[in-house]
């Protein structure tokens, strides 16, 4: 069955911003990215949350592989420097809406709307607070130019809080709570109706944004602690505390946060990635699960590969006795139903 998919996370502005590729190739395919028009048509991604993420450029804290590993992570980035690569971004999200290639959005009802269409649905999402100052002036821009969903960090140490390591194995408690900056910044996103991103924060933290907000609960793109014991992975009490909020998690295609032994490098059979999904089923119930696949920001199983390979996911769920009703809810629905209780629209 074809079955549009709308994604909660994916980096392909990084790689636009970094000279990856081009919004030409994005548009006219054959470039090298997991996701371009041809791709997103073939497989059916019809929208997603397309993150904003300063990179550093000395960044490169090894493989995510061996037996046991725990790669340092960079230091903390510099607000001004991290805000020019952030409006780099979102100078080529605005390409890509200019080439028709995206449609931006900031309302579920928009999203809905765009969902039928060539351009894919397209939110503006912020993967790590660095770029944002004290006095919120850069995350009020920001949300006039569109943003509509935030992570505090990624992983990362910010002014605001702080996130998991990429350590394996490991639970997700590894240091403290939000800052009283960071319980500042919770507070104005939820003036201005920014949906709050739970992965990449640690344990304590997601505590303390569910104790500050009466929003849904999300982490757009992170796998089951239960079935691979990594730090970016969400244990069954984190799980439940999602569905008490009505939240929802979009299971990431990461190799290394899906796979039992934690290494990126191997392959995952979609039949590992089916387990995922019915353990965050047995936990949030039908309409908390859903996709944030993190193409390209990972190396994703073999049998997807990139967007164009999405219907070999939807042929599996088939096969593992999902209905159409569910797996429509997982492959958008419950984006589009979540995002409209948090935003109001």
């Amino acid at each position: 069955m074809t079955i549009p998919v709308f994604d909660g996370h994916n980096d392909l502005l990084l790689a636009l911003a970094t000279g990856g590729t081009t919004v030409a190739l994005v548009r006219d395919g054959g470039g090298p990215t997991q996701i371009d028009a041809p791709k997103a048509q073939a497989g059916g991604l019809a929208g997603g949350l397309f993150a904003l993420w300063a990179w550093d450029e000395d960044e490169d804290f090894g493989p995510l592989e061996g037996a046991s590993y725990d790669p340092p992570l960079p230091g903390a980035l510099d607000e001004g420097a991290a805000l020019r690569r952030v409006i780099a971004e979102v100078a080529e999200f605005r390409a890509l809406a200019a080439a028709g290639v995206i449609r931006p959005c900031v309302t579920a009802a928009e999203i809905e709307a765009a969902l039928p269409g060539e351009a894919m649905a397209a939110v503006l999402h912020l993967e790590g607070a660095d770029c944002i100052d004290p006095e919120f002036r850069a995350l009020h821009v920001l949300h006039a130019l569109g943003l509509r969903s935030m992570g505090l960090v990624w992983s990362r140490k910010t002014r605001w809080a702080e996130g998991v390591p990429f350590r394996f194995p490991s639970g997700p408690d590894t240091g403290p709570g939000l800052t009283e900056e960071g319980r500042a910044l919770v507070r104005e996103a939820g003036t201005l109706g920014i949906a709050l991103d739970l992965s990449h924060l640690n344990e304590k933290g997601c505590d303390d944004v569910a104790a500050l907000t009466g929003k849904p609960l999300i982490a757009s793109h992170s796998c089951a602690h239960a079935l691979a014991p990594h730090a970016r992975n969400l244990t069954d009490r984190q799980l439940d505390q999602i569905a008490e909020t009505g939240g929802l998690v979009g299971l990431n295609f990461a190799r290394a946060f899906l796979s039992p032994d934690g290494q990126m490098g191997a392959d995952v059979r979609l039949e590992t990635v089916i387990r995922h999904l019915d353990h965050l089923l047995e936990h949030l119930g039908e309409g908390g699960v859903a996709l944030g696949s993190d193409f390209d920001g990972a190396q994703v199983p073999e049998e997807i590969g990139d967007a164009a390979g999405l219907p070999a996911l939807i042929g599996a769920m088939e096969r593992a006795g999902y209905g159409e009703a569910l797996i429509r809810r997982i492959a958008h629905g419950n984006w589009v139903d979540v995002l409209r209780r948090t935003w109001g629209a």
